[in-house]
């Protein structure tokens, strides 16, 4: 309606860079990642991923990102092994690439154990893990998440914290979230939204400095 998500919302995320999306609630943030992701298109602008833009080349940009939502979409009657294969299949992997990735993604978020585990059985934290694991299904060198810690007790938020620290050697990540000791302890840079608009980007040294200042 007469309402903008999003207003002059221009921000960048480098290569191999942990980006925290710091905002409170109903900032802009999930509008901003499912543009980015191609869940819904922009009224107007442009959004790159990897050098390709989102509108004219949605499929393209799909194939270099991995995204997970707030909120998990899970198969629960899928055992966590079928279903991270079945996530290797509609991206297009070969029988063998997705063998041997989803074996990957399971190792990295610590599933190897639940691999014959019914979804609906897991806790949210394992769900949490197998929304990740989902993500790094053939390898995309852009990894957006979404609130990833959300509704976790304290020991998980800290293993999904390590965890997604782990991947910023290997991706691109923007990190959506509304906490921001997060922000702190996992991210290298932090863009701050507010009602639509971009409010500050600088470096994570840059941000303590200046909070420490104030």
């Amino acid at each position: 309606g007469s309402v903008a998500a999003l207003r002059n919302a221009s921000f960048r995320a480098g290569r191999n860079e942990i980006v925290g999306f710091l905002g409170p609630n109903g900032a802009g943030k999930s509008t901003a990642m499912r543009i980015l992701t191609g869940f819904f298109p922009a009224s107007r602008g442009e959004a790159w991923i990897d050098g390709i833009e989102v509108h004219e080349k949605p499929l393209e940009v799909k194939r270099r990102i991995g995204y997970l939502p707030e909120n998990v979409p899970l198969y629960d009657d899928m055992v966590v092994r079928a279903f991270l294969q079945y996530a290797g299949a509609i991206k297009g992997l070969g029988r063998a690439e997705c063998r041997a990735d989803v074996d990957r993604a399971m190792e990295r978020c610590g599933l190897t154990h639940m691999s014959r585990r019914l979804l609906r059985n897991l806790s949210k934290g394992y769900r949490q893990r197998v929304g990740l694991a989902q993500a790094l299904i053939g390898s995309p060198p852009v990894l957006i998440l979404d609130e990833p810690t959300v509704g976790l007790d304290p020991a998980q938020i800290v293993e999904i914290r390590r965890l997604i620290k782990s991947l910023g050697s290997e991706h691109t990540i923007l990190l959506s979230t509304h906490i921001l000791p997060e922000v702190s302890m996992v991210c290298d840079h932090v863009v701050i939204i507010n009602a639509g608009r971009i409010v500050t980007q600088e470096s994570m040294d840059q941000f303590t400095a200046s909070g420490s200042r104030t």
